[in-house]
Parts: structure tokens; sequence; C-alpha cells
């Protein structure tokens, strides 16, 4: 059983800063890339950060030079850092990791339960 736990939502002010943090736990081999996801409401879910060791991150367009994402392989852990909020940052911020489990031949997506950002104007 693996688990992504995310943690680091809430509201903030327009201009504001927030970080996010998501730590996968359980039976994990191996962990491929992490990332991070948004849903507006009434919107698709989109990519909006995404990190493979040994590798450049990638962004979003709407989040590059604001957003930085960063990873503890360590501690099975990503993290979002967001800065100059906007209105419209305003989502379910969701965590996603590709994991090789010990006991699966291939890796599986996994997704956290969502935590909400809320920037006013």
């Amino acid at each position: 059983q693996v688990q992504l736990v995310e943690s680091g939502g809430g509201l903030v002010q327009a201009g504001g800063s927030l970080r996010l943090s998501c730590a996968a736990s359980g039976s994990i081999f191996s962990i491929n890339a992490m990332g991070w996801y948004r849903q507006a409401p009434g919107k698709q879910r989109e990519l909006v950060a995404r990190i493979i060791s040994g590798h450049n991150p990638n962004y979003a367009d709407s989040v590059k030079g604001r957003f930085t994402i960063s990873r503890d392989n360590a501690k099975n852990t990503v993290y979002l850092q967001m800065n100059s909020l906007k209105p419209e940052d305003t989502a379910v911020y969701y965590c996603n990791a590709e994991i090789t489990t010990p006991q699966a031949l291939s890796r599986q997506q996994y997704w956290g339960q969502g935590t909400q950002v809320t920037v006013s104007s």
C-alpha cells in the first residue's frame, strides 16, 4: 500500500507565498517522477510542475519564475514553493508520483488527496 500525504495549503493574499509538501510512504521500491497538478472549479486538472531526479524540472508556463519544485529522495518527499501568488492560482493542488512497488513489475501513478490553495485579491 502506497500513500501520498500533502500539506501546506491554505488562504493567502495575492503576492504572498505558500509551500506545499507531499510525502510518499508505504511499500516503495523506487520513485521516478514526482509532481504537482492543480484543478480549479470548472476546469480540467493541469500539470503545474514535475521533477525527475537528475533532470531539469519542467513547469507550466503560467507558473514559471514564480514556483519552484524540489524533492528530497531520502524522505520520498516533493515540495512546491509558490511565490508571487495570484488569484488565478486558486485551485486544489494534487501531488502525483510514479512509483514502483516491490510487488509490481512496472511504475504506477499515485495521487494525493489534494490540498486547497486560495489566493485572495
